[in-house]
């Protein structure tokens, strides 16, 4: 596996791992322990970077501008990974902590 395809997934998974960082320390009444959030976080930050780039995906795009955004960085750190990624980490996250609290009641 190459840089440039396994450079969007880290995005995707810090993202992920800090929205669900960021509803975890929101949700004070889910009592959940580091691990879930962590793991909710990044599974949810691939899982939402993939479905919000299937929503994006359909749409004109200039070649040019493809190509040059396509090097390096550049093309891992846009808008389908990033807001997906933590927004995904976040809901998924929130999953978990709801279904952890009903089940200690």
């Amino acid at each position: 596996m190459d840089m440039n395809t396994l450079l969007p997934i880290i995005i995707q998974v810090i993202t992920g791992v800090i929205g669900g960082q960021a509803v975890g320390a929101a949700l004070k009444t889910a009592a959940m322990g580091q691990l879930p959030k962590i793991l909710g976080g990044a599974i949810g930050g691939v899982g939402g970077a993939a479905i919000l780039g299937s929503l994006l995906g359909g749409g004109a795009v200039d070649p040019a501008a493809a190509a040059a955004a396509t090097s390096g960085l550049g093309s891992a750190l846009n808008l389908q990974n990033i807001v997906g990624g933590a927004g995904g980490g976040a809901i998924l996250t929130a999953i978990v902590g709801a279904v952890m609290g009903a089940m200690k009641k």
